[in-house]
């Protein structure tokens, strides 16, 4: 049970960690893809979403070859001594944040969309500057597009299988999660410790779902009563 605990909670690190540095990379991007027009933003928009269509095997084969040792975007890293970031926890972040990223992006997108140029209109004919309109009304509008970009990324993390398999090769203790665990276990004809691993995550998506659901029915009842 000690060991089932402990790759629970490897995976709940994993997750965590990848949604705080999403959040973080996804409101820029968010916020310029909300307003921007052109091929440029649609270029970036297709690149951003691209992880929903692809194979994650075959992204996690090409993150594999860019954290690998013989990468040229190692080399920097490996004049202070860091040769690879392939089966490694940081490896396994960098893989779920790029995999991950629409699932954070996309809500926000959205959210941001959703502010509306009236209330950025206003704000700037308050004087408020481009910052301050940022922070003071779009951000506080966006909060329910912060609260399913945090679930779904965190979700998404904790149900990936082919992206960690691929840069994590599921090494006990620092990349053995818990989708891993579960392939091991049936590999291993563990039938009962599959399908408690199984159980947990099943009860998880549905608890998620669950909750989207209800999110989106809070927030879409304010606008109908408007109507």
């Amino acid at each position: 049970m000690t060991g089932l605990l402990d790759i629970v909670a490897l995976t709940l690190k994993l997750a965590g960690v990848t949604t705080l540095i999403l959040l973080a990379l996804a409101t820029p991007l968010a916020w310029w893809l909300a307003r921007a027009r052109g091929w440029g933003a649609e270029l970036v928009g297709a690149l951003v979403s691209l992880p929903i269509v692809l194979p994650p095997t075959v992204l996690g084969f090409y993150l594999l070859i860019a954290l690998g040792p013989h990468s040229v975007l190692m080399a920097p890293l490996q004049a202070i001594g860091v040769r690879t970031l392939a089966f490694t926890f940081e490896g396994l972040v960098i893989g779920s944040v790029i995999y991950s990223l629409p699932f954070a992006v996309q809500p926000l997108r959205n959210a941001f969309r959703d502010v509306g140029e009236d209330n950025l209109d206003a704000a700037a004919v308050l004087g408020a500057s481009g910052w301050q309109t940022f922070f003071r009304v779009a951000l506080p509008l966006a909060i329910p597009g912060y609260v399913v970009a945090a679930i779904l990324s965190f979700a998404h993390t904790i149900g990936e299988f082919g992206v960690v398999l691929m840069i994590g090769g599921g090494i006990p203790g620092t990349t053995n999660v818990l989708s891993i665990e579960i392939y091991k276990a049936v590999e291993a004809l563990e039938w009962g410790r599959a399908h408690t691993m199984a159980a947990i995550l099943a009860a998880f998506g549905f608890a998620v779902v669950l909750t989207l659901l209800r999110l989106e029915r809070r927030v879409s009842a304010p606008l109908l009563n408007e109507r």
